[in-house]
Protein backbone atom coordinates (compact mmCIF):
# COMPACT_ATOMS: atom_id res chain seq x y z
CA UNK A 1 0.00 0.00 0.00
CA UNK A 2 2.87 2.37 1.07
CA UNK A 3 4.25 1.95 -2.84
CA UNK A 4 1.12 3.11 -4.26
CA UNK A 5 1.07 6.67 -2.79
CA UNK A 6 3.98 8.78 -4.28
CA UNK A 7 4.15 12.65 -2.67
CA UNK A 8 5.31 14.85 -5.45
CA UNK A 9 6.33 18.83 -5.09
CA UNK A 10 6.06 21.38 -7.70
CA UNK A 11 8.28 20.68 -10.41
CA UNK A 12 8.93 16.94 -10.03
CA UNK A 13 8.00 15.15 -12.62
CA UNK A 14 10.02 11.60 -11.62
CA UNK A 15 13.64 10.05 -11.51
CA UNK A 16 16.08 10.95 -14.24
CA UNK A 17 16.45 7.51 -15.32
CA UNK A 18 13.12 7.40 -16.43
CA UNK A 19 12.13 10.34 -17.49
CA UNK A 20 10.30 10.30 -21.22
CA UNK A 21 10.20 6.83 -21.76
CA UNK A 22 7.54 5.29 -23.39
CA UNK A 23 7.86 2.20 -22.31
CA UNK A 24 8.03 0.23 -25.75
CA UNK A 25 11.74 0.10 -26.74
CA UNK A 26 13.14 2.46 -24.27
CA UNK A 27 13.52 5.12 -26.64
CA UNK A 28 12.70 9.06 -25.09
CA UNK A 29 9.60 10.14 -26.64
CA UNK A 30 10.06 13.91 -28.84
CA UNK A 31 7.55 15.80 -27.07
CA UNK A 32 8.04 15.40 -23.29
CA UNK A 33 9.34 18.23 -21.28
CA UNK A 34 12.72 18.63 -19.73
CA UNK A 35 13.03 16.68 -16.03
CA UNK A 36 14.40 18.88 -13.50
CA UNK A 37 16.38 16.50 -11.23
CA UNK A 38 16.90 17.15 -7.59
CA UNK A 39 20.69 17.96 -6.61
CA UNK A 40 22.65 15.98 -4.02
CA UNK A 41 21.07 15.84 -0.57
CA UNK A 42 17.64 15.30 -2.41
CA UNK A 43 16.80 18.99 -2.34
CA UNK A 44 16.41 21.50 -4.91
CA UNK A 45 19.78 23.76 -6.15
CA UNK A 46 20.59 27.15 -4.64
CA UNK A 47 19.87 30.43 -6.71
CA UNK A 48 21.57 33.50 -6.75
CA UNK A 49 19.33 36.48 -7.30
CA UNK A 50 20.24 39.94 -8.00
CA UNK A 51 17.70 42.78 -9.08
CA UNK A 52 17.99 46.17 -10.72
CA UNK A 53 16.43 48.73 -9.25
CA UNK A 54 14.18 51.41 -10.76
CA UNK A 55 17.18 54.08 -10.37
CA UNK A 56 20.10 51.93 -10.42
CA UNK A 57 22.08 51.05 -13.61
CA UNK A 58 23.00 47.67 -12.23
CA UNK A 59 22.07 44.42 -10.71
CA UNK A 60 22.34 43.95 -7.44
CA UNK A 61 22.73 40.95 -5.04
CA UNK A 62 19.90 40.16 -2.86
CA UNK A 63 19.72 36.90 -1.48
CA UNK A 64 19.58 33.12 -2.45
CA UNK A 65 16.61 30.76 -2.62
CA UNK A 66 16.22 26.97 -4.09
CA UNK A 67 14.14 26.53 -6.83
CA UNK A 68 13.74 22.94 -9.70
CA UNK A 69 14.71 25.71 -12.50
CA UNK A 70 15.64 29.15 -13.80
CA UNK A 71 11.61 30.23 -14.41
CA UNK A 72 10.40 28.86 -10.69
CA UNK A 73 13.80 30.39 -9.71
CA UNK A 74 12.84 33.74 -11.08
CA UNK A 75 8.62 33.40 -10.45
CA UNK A 76 9.80 33.15 -6.17
CA UNK A 77 12.35 35.85 -6.77
CA UNK A 78 9.70 38.29 -8.09
CA UNK A 79 7.38 37.49 -4.91
CA UNK A 80 10.37 36.94 -2.28
CA UNK A 81 12.56 40.15 -3.33
CA UNK A 82 10.49 42.95 -5.33
CA UNK A 83 7.22 42.87 -2.74
CA UNK A 84 6.73 46.56 -3.32
CA UNK A 85 7.62 46.51 -7.44
CA UNK A 86 11.24 47.95 -6.61
CA UNK A 87 13.28 45.78 -9.26
CA UNK A 88 13.21 46.37 -12.90
CA UNK A 89 15.13 43.54 -13.84
CA UNK A 90 15.74 40.30 -12.22
CA UNK A 91 18.50 37.54 -12.83
CA UNK A 92 19.06 34.19 -11.15
CA UNK A 93 22.44 31.97 -11.24
CA UNK A 94 22.58 28.37 -10.18
CA UNK A 95 25.26 28.87 -7.47
CA UNK A 96 26.74 25.55 -8.93
CA UNK A 97 28.11 28.33 -11.65
CA UNK A 98 29.52 30.76 -9.76
CA UNK A 99 33.19 31.06 -9.40
CA UNK A 100 35.14 32.76 -6.94
CA UNK A 101 39.29 33.69 -6.44
CA UNK A 102 40.46 32.94 -2.96
CA UNK A 103 40.67 35.47 -0.52
CA UNK A 104 44.51 34.17 0.48
CA UNK A 105 45.54 34.44 -3.24
CA UNK A 106 44.56 37.93 -3.25
CA UNK A 107 48.38 39.71 -3.44
CA UNK A 108 48.92 37.61 -6.53
CA UNK A 109 45.74 38.34 -8.10
CA UNK A 110 45.94 42.04 -7.55
CA UNK A 111 50.19 42.45 -8.17
CA UNK A 112 49.71 43.44 -11.27
CA UNK A 113 48.14 46.76 -11.00
CA UNK A 114 50.82 47.62 -8.42
CA UNK A 115 53.58 48.26 -10.74
CA UNK A 116 50.41 50.52 -12.73
CA UNK A 117 51.32 53.86 -11.25
CA UNK A 118 49.41 55.58 -13.79
CA UNK A 119 46.14 53.74 -11.92
CA UNK A 120 47.25 55.63 -8.38
CA UNK A 121 47.24 59.46 -8.40
CA UNK A 122 49.09 59.74 -5.41
CA UNK A 123 51.69 62.07 -7.44
CA UNK A 124 49.12 65.18 -8.23
CA UNK A 125 49.25 68.40 -6.29
CA UNK A 126 45.38 69.29 -4.88
CA UNK A 127 44.59 72.59 -4.62
CA UNK A 128 44.36 73.87 -0.86
CA UNK A 129 40.28 74.32 -1.28
CA UNK A 130 39.71 70.95 -1.83
CA UNK A 131 38.85 69.60 1.69
CA UNK A 132 37.38 66.01 1.00
CA UNK A 133 39.35 64.04 -0.83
Amino acid sequence: MKDLIKKYFYGDYGDKENAGVDGSDGSKAPLDPPVPVRKGDGGWPLWEVFIRSKQGLDHKHVGSLHATDAQMAIENARDVYTRRQEGISIWVVESIYIHASNPADAASLYDPANDKVYRHPTFYELPDELKHM
